[in-house]
Protein backbone atom coordinates (compact mmCIF):
# COMPACT_ATOMS: atom_id res chain seq x y z
CA UNK A 1 0.00 0.00 0.00
CA UNK A 2 2.91 2.43 0.73
CA UNK A 3 4.18 2.50 -3.04
CA UNK A 4 0.46 3.12 -4.40
CA UNK A 5 0.31 6.02 -1.84
CA UNK A 6 3.42 7.31 -3.11
CA UNK A 7 2.16 7.06 -6.49
CA UNK A 8 -0.54 8.71 -5.87
CA UNK A 9 0.20 11.81 -3.47
CA UNK A 10 3.60 12.32 -5.66
CA UNK A 11 1.72 12.92 -8.94
CA UNK A 12 -1.39 14.32 -6.80
CA UNK A 13 1.05 17.29 -5.88
CA UNK A 14 2.69 17.46 -9.66
CA UNK A 15 -0.83 17.82 -10.93
CA UNK A 16 -1.85 20.36 -7.90
CA UNK A 17 0.49 22.71 -8.80
CA UNK A 18 1.35 21.70 -12.37
CA UNK A 19 0.24 26.12 -13.84
CA UNK A 20 1.47 25.84 -17.20
CA UNK A 21 0.85 22.89 -19.12
CA UNK A 22 3.26 19.68 -19.62
CA UNK A 23 6.05 21.38 -20.43
CA UNK A 24 6.32 23.43 -16.74
CA UNK A 25 4.98 20.31 -15.20
CA UNK A 26 8.90 18.63 -16.21
CA UNK A 27 10.67 20.47 -13.72
CA UNK A 28 8.12 19.37 -10.78
CA UNK A 29 8.64 15.63 -12.24
CA UNK A 30 12.27 15.81 -12.20
CA UNK A 31 12.31 16.87 -8.84
CA UNK A 32 9.70 14.71 -6.90
CA UNK A 33 10.54 11.58 -8.82
CA UNK A 34 14.02 11.76 -9.50
CA UNK A 35 15.80 14.46 -6.48
CA UNK A 36 12.89 13.24 -3.69
CA UNK A 37 11.94 10.18 -4.35
CA UNK A 38 14.79 8.78 -6.22
CA UNK A 39 12.29 6.28 -8.90
CA UNK A 40 14.45 7.50 -11.65
CA UNK A 41 18.03 8.47 -12.36
CA UNK A 42 18.49 11.64 -14.46
CA UNK A 43 18.73 9.61 -17.64
CA UNK A 44 15.72 7.82 -16.69
CA UNK A 45 13.70 11.01 -16.45
CA UNK A 46 15.49 12.42 -19.73
CA UNK A 47 14.04 8.77 -21.66
CA UNK A 48 10.68 9.52 -19.72
CA UNK A 49 10.39 13.10 -21.22
CA UNK A 50 11.17 11.56 -24.82
CA UNK A 51 8.71 8.64 -24.87
CA UNK A 52 6.06 10.61 -23.18
CA UNK A 53 6.63 13.48 -25.64
CA UNK A 54 6.80 10.72 -28.35
CA UNK A 55 3.25 9.11 -27.34
CA UNK A 56 0.00 10.74 -27.72
CA UNK A 57 -1.53 12.47 -24.77
CA UNK A 58 -0.53 15.36 -22.34
CA UNK A 59 3.63 14.68 -21.20
CA UNK A 60 2.56 14.83 -17.31
CA UNK A 61 -0.30 11.85 -17.73
CA UNK A 62 2.25 9.80 -20.06
CA UNK A 63 4.76 10.16 -17.38
CA UNK A 64 2.70 9.54 -14.80
CA UNK A 65 1.63 6.18 -16.21
CA UNK A 66 5.14 5.08 -17.60
CA UNK A 67 6.91 5.72 -13.97
CA UNK A 68 3.96 4.31 -12.05
CA UNK A 69 3.94 1.00 -13.97
CA UNK A 70 7.23 1.00 -13.89
CA UNK A 71 7.00 1.43 -9.68
CA UNK A 72 4.15 -0.62 -9.17
CA UNK A 73 3.04 -2.52 -12.78
CA UNK A 74 -0.57 -1.88 -14.37
CA UNK A 75 -1.87 -0.64 -10.49
CA UNK A 76 0.75 1.65 -9.93
CA UNK A 77 0.41 3.06 -13.25
CA UNK A 78 -3.78 3.51 -12.71
CA UNK A 79 -2.80 5.06 -9.31
CA UNK A 80 -0.25 7.58 -10.51
CA UNK A 81 -2.03 8.67 -13.72
CA UNK A 82 -5.19 9.23 -11.26
CA UNK A 83 -2.79 11.17 -8.99
CA UNK A 84 -1.87 13.57 -11.11
CA UNK A 85 -5.62 13.87 -12.95
CA UNK A 86 -7.52 14.64 -10.09
CA UNK A 87 -6.05 18.00 -8.85
CA UNK A 88 -6.94 19.28 -12.51
CA UNK A 89 -10.77 17.37 -12.56
CA UNK A 90 -11.42 18.68 -8.27
CA UNK A 91 -9.72 22.28 -9.05
CA UNK A 92 -12.04 22.84 -12.74
CA UNK A 93 -15.36 21.21 -10.84
CA UNK A 94 -15.27 23.81 -7.91
CA UNK A 95 -13.65 27.18 -9.88
CA UNK A 96 -15.30 26.98 -13.02
CA UNK A 97 -18.22 28.90 -12.38
CA UNK A 98 -16.55 31.37 -9.91
CA UNK A 99 -13.89 32.18 -13.06
CA UNK A 100 -16.34 32.60 -15.70
CA UNK A 101 -18.60 34.66 -13.98
CA UNK A 102 -15.61 37.05 -12.99
CA UNK A 103 -13.33 36.31 -15.42
CA UNK A 104 -13.35 39.89 -16.48
CA UNK A 105 -12.75 40.87 -12.81
CA UNK A 106 -9.16 43.09 -12.19
CA UNK A 107 -7.97 40.29 -9.66
CA UNK A 108 -8.67 37.82 -11.72
CA UNK A 109 -6.87 38.80 -14.35
CA UNK A 110 -4.29 40.06 -12.30
CA UNK A 111 -3.91 36.38 -10.78
CA UNK A 112 -3.61 34.61 -14.39
CA UNK A 113 -0.95 37.27 -15.78
CA UNK A 114 1.09 36.17 -12.18
CA UNK A 115 1.19 32.34 -13.47
CA UNK A 116 2.45 32.86 -16.89
CA UNK A 117 5.86 34.26 -16.19
CA UNK A 118 5.75 31.40 -13.12
CA UNK A 119 4.72 28.59 -16.02
CA UNK A 120 7.42 30.31 -18.09
CA UNK A 121 10.31 30.10 -15.49
CA UNK A 122 9.14 26.02 -14.92
CA UNK A 123 9.30 25.39 -18.43
CA UNK A 124 12.65 27.13 -18.42
CA UNK A 125 13.89 25.52 -15.37
CA UNK A 126 13.03 21.79 -17.12
CA UNK A 127 14.68 22.29 -20.19
CA UNK A 128 17.99 23.39 -18.26
CA UNK A 129 17.70 20.63 -16.34
CA UNK A 130 17.14 18.39 -19.86
CA UNK A 131 19.58 19.85 -21.73
CA UNK A 132 22.10 19.47 -18.94
CA UNK A 133 21.56 15.56 -18.53
CA UNK A 134 21.91 15.22 -22.72
CA UNK A 135 23.69 17.89 -24.69
CA UNK A 136 26.99 16.37 -23.15
CA UNK A 137 29.25 17.15 -26.40
CA UNK A 138 29.51 19.78 -29.46
CA UNK A 139 27.58 17.90 -31.79
CA UNK A 140 24.57 17.11 -29.18
CA UNK A 141 24.79 21.17 -28.61
CA UNK A 142 24.71 21.42 -32.86
CA UNK A 143 22.18 19.13 -32.99
CA UNK A 144 20.37 20.92 -30.25
CA UNK A 145 21.14 24.83 -31.66
CA UNK A 146 19.57 23.47 -35.32
CA UNK A 147 16.87 21.97 -33.81
CA UNK A 148 16.09 25.09 -31.63
CA UNK A 149 16.47 27.41 -34.83
CA UNK A 150 14.18 25.26 -37.16
CA UNK A 151 11.47 24.50 -34.64
CA UNK A 152 11.13 28.47 -33.73
CA UNK A 153 12.81 30.42 -36.90
CA UNK A 154 10.97 27.79 -39.48
CA UNK A 155 7.60 26.68 -39.82
CA UNK A 156 9.25 22.95 -39.84
CA UNK A 157 6.76 20.11 -38.30
CA UNK A 158 8.78 18.78 -34.84
CA UNK A 159 7.99 15.51 -36.17
CA UNK A 160 10.03 15.47 -38.77
CA UNK A 161 12.73 17.05 -37.07
CA UNK A 162 12.45 14.12 -34.52
CA UNK A 163 13.02 11.18 -37.04
CA UNK A 164 15.80 13.34 -38.56
CA UNK A 165 17.36 13.70 -34.53
CA UNK A 166 16.77 10.17 -34.27
CA UNK A 167 18.59 8.98 -37.34
CA UNK A 168 21.04 10.95 -36.38
CA UNK A 169 21.60 9.33 -33.37
CA UNK A 170 21.76 6.13 -34.57
CA UNK A 171 24.11 6.79 -37.55
CA UNK A 172 26.61 8.88 -35.89
CA UNK A 173 29.42 7.04 -33.14
CA UNK A 174 28.23 7.97 -29.55
CA UNK A 175 30.70 9.73 -27.81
Amino acid sequence: MGIYWGLLSGFFKIGLFAFGGGYATLALIEREMVTARAWLTPAEFVDVVALAELTPGPIAVNAATYVGYRTAGLAGSVVATLGVVLPSFIVIIALAGVILRHQRAPRVRSLFSCLRPAAIALIASAAMSIARDTVTDVWGLALAAVMFVALTVTAVHPIPLLILAGAAGALLPLP
